[in-house]
């Protein structure tokens, strides 16, 4: 029988998002490797959190026994290489310890994000690997199954007090990305499991964000050959997967490689919905009309409005050329969203309410708003001190406060968050959120938070639950737009301008209602004060002309796809 080689994680849910692509990527490269190709049996374990007997472990306090019982399975494997995120370290730090009271011959490894950042952090762990670990971790099993123990890969460390000076603060040596194999192509994974995958195009990244785990990673961008990306995008088509995460910090970094990516999509994959993370500063009109000719989203990393705040950060931002070219995507109908950082460094409570003004005032799906995180191992880490900055010291590093931060305004901007999370984003608000917003004459952020306000003190009572506590997997839209419309007619009545109530209710209602036959594909019915094609129409954006001049037209409405595919409508008799 051949020694057995598991590569396993703890995933924080199951999805296409966490699917364990690191693991696998270090499975494949096993099989595969010169050191260690058909010596040893590999397999890929996955644990997920929502796992019904995992939930039931963790609640006894034995999630740890748990995943090592899933790892052993009654057998002594020779090796276990675990890939370490911030949220799965403890628990595999945990399983490291029991796996070692079991099988004290037992060879433990680790790598990942998280070992990467401090690599020399870890006890439990006989060795760890930093960096991109497809050519060292075969390289170290390979050594160590034949007994050699100097001269290990650059970017490994040991537990014991004597580490492995020639290595000590290095990454490993980065591979080429033309040699590698792929999880996906080889069977190592299988993304129908997951009902989508997460795909790599590339990997480094040219920009040195100080809070990024890449900001002391690879610099110099490589690309995987288009040969192995046709071929998985294939796969992907063959297994009918919904939908693909991309896994490129940059996509449009190369415009010529973006355009040419998506028409290969286009013609390979047609129907499957993707995710981008882009530049705006990259974006033309031409690239936007491209992304419309394919189902996708753009999320683009804008963490803060502020040009100086961003400096520390080391980030820019030109806030004319950024609207512009989001104004591009809004032109095309594009679906995009931003992601925005509280607790930056010398940013204020106020600054990040200004950000969040500008963030919405342009029309995003989606606003994703993060407490910042001092990730150990990141240039931010190293100067977090000379910034003003005091965090968690253990995972997920969240901001406790800085000069400019108090933990006050830090849960201010925590509530804005939720606000922003359940209103606007799975409210799904956007079509009509800045023409209700000028109808008020309000901030976009004031707005948010009195709902906050709004919520705490008639909703919490009703339902027991704050902001913080709004389960969205177990929420139906419907009752967010009850929330929505309930809120609304309250602010108007306040503002005495009841005269505009009605139009307002009636493009919430209008667009939850496509929103849910867009997603669902169910036929929705609606009651409405307006004609739908009225709703429609440009003239809806602003609702005091709209009020003023638009015939009210009571009528019960259909919203369907249509043989086309398309979302309609049909005012009922």
């Amino acid at each position: 029988m051949k020694p057995i080689v598991i590569c396993a994680t703890l995933l924080i849910e199951t999805s296409p998002q966490a699917l364990p692509l690191g693991a696998a990527c270090i499975a494949s490269a096993i099989k595969h490797d010169r050191n260690t190709a058909g010596i040893f049996d590999v397999e890929l374990i996955a644990v997920s959190k929502e796992e019904k007997d995992f939930a039931a472990a963790e609640k006894n306090g034995k999630s740890a026994e748990y995943i090592a019982g899933r790892i052993c399975k009654d057998r002594e494997p020779a090796f276990v290489c675990f890939s370490v995120y911030v949220w799965n370290r403890k628990y595999l730090e945990e399983t490291a310890k029991i796996l070692r009271q079991r099988f004290p011959n037992i060879k433990i490894l680790a790598g990942g994000p998280e070992v990467t950042a401090s690599p020399d952090s870890f006890t439990h762990f006989d060795y760890t690997v930093s960096g991109a670990g497809e050519l060292a971790m075969p390289e170290l099993i390979g050594k160590l199954y034949k007994n050699e123990k100097s001269d290990f890969p650059q970017g490994v460390y040991t537990s014991s007090i004597e580490r492995n000076m020639t290595s000590a603060r290095c990454r490993a040596f980065p591979p080429e990305l033309n040699t590698l194999s792929s999880p996906y192509l080889d069977g190592t994974l299988d993304p129908a499991e997951y009902g989508g995958a997460l795909w790599e195009l590339a990997r480094g990244c040219p920009f040195k964000c100080s809070y990024c785990y890449e900001s002391k990673g690879e610099k110099k961008i490589q690309y995987f050959p288009m040969e192995r990306i046709e071929k998985e995008l294939e796969l992907f088509n063959s297994k009918k997967i919904a939908q693909v995460f991309v896994l490129d910090p940059t996509y449009n970094a190369n415009k010529k490689r973006a355009a040419e990516l998506l028409k290969l999509i286009e013609k390979k994959a047609p129907g499957m919905f993707f995710y981008f993370e882009a530049r705006a500063e990259f974006i033309d009109r031409e690239l936007a009309k491209a992304f419309t000719r394919i189902p996708c989203a753009l999320q683009f990393g804008l963490q803060s409005a502020d040009p100086e705040i961003l400096k520390l950060v080391n980030r820019t931002l030109d806030k004319k050329l950024f609207t512009r070219n989001i104004g591009y995507l809004n032109e095309t109908g594009a679906i995009f969203g931003f992601d925005l950082i509280y607790g930056l460094p010398k940013d204020t409570l106020e600054g990040f309410k200004k950000s969040v003004d500008f963030a919405l005032n342009l029309y995003p799906n989606n606003l994703e708003t993060f407490c910042l995180s001092v990730l150990p191992g990141t240039d931010l880490a190293d100067s977090a001190d000379s910034l003003g900055l005091e965090y968690e010291n253990k995972p997920p590093y969240h901001v406790i406060r800085s000069d400019s931060f108090s933990e006050k305004d830090l849960a201010a901007a925590e509530l804005i968050s939720h606000a922003c999370n359940i209103f606007y984003n799975n409210g799904r608000a956007v079509p009509w959120f800045n023409s209700i917003i000028r109808g008020l004459h309000m901030r976009p952020v004031i707005f948010l938070v009195e709902f906050a306000e709004w919520y705490k003190k008639f909703i919490e009572p009703e339902t027991k639950k704050s902001l913080a506590d709004f389960d969205f997997s177990c929420c139906r839209h419907e009752e967010i737009e009850n929330l929505q419309v309930r809120y609304i007619k309250k602010l108007f009545a306040d503002k005495q301008k009841n005269n505009l109530t009605a139009t307002a209710e009636s493009l919430i209602l209008f667009n939850g209602a496509l929103s849910r036959v867009d997603s669902d594909a169910k036929p929705q019915t609606v009651q409405l004060k307006f004609h739908p094609d009225d709703l429609a129409s440009p003239y809806s954006a602003d609702i005091a002309f709209f009020s003023k001049n638009c015939r009210p037209y009571n009528c019960r409405v259909n919203c369907f796809k249509n043989k086309n595919g398309q979302t309609d409508w049909k005012v009922l008799k």
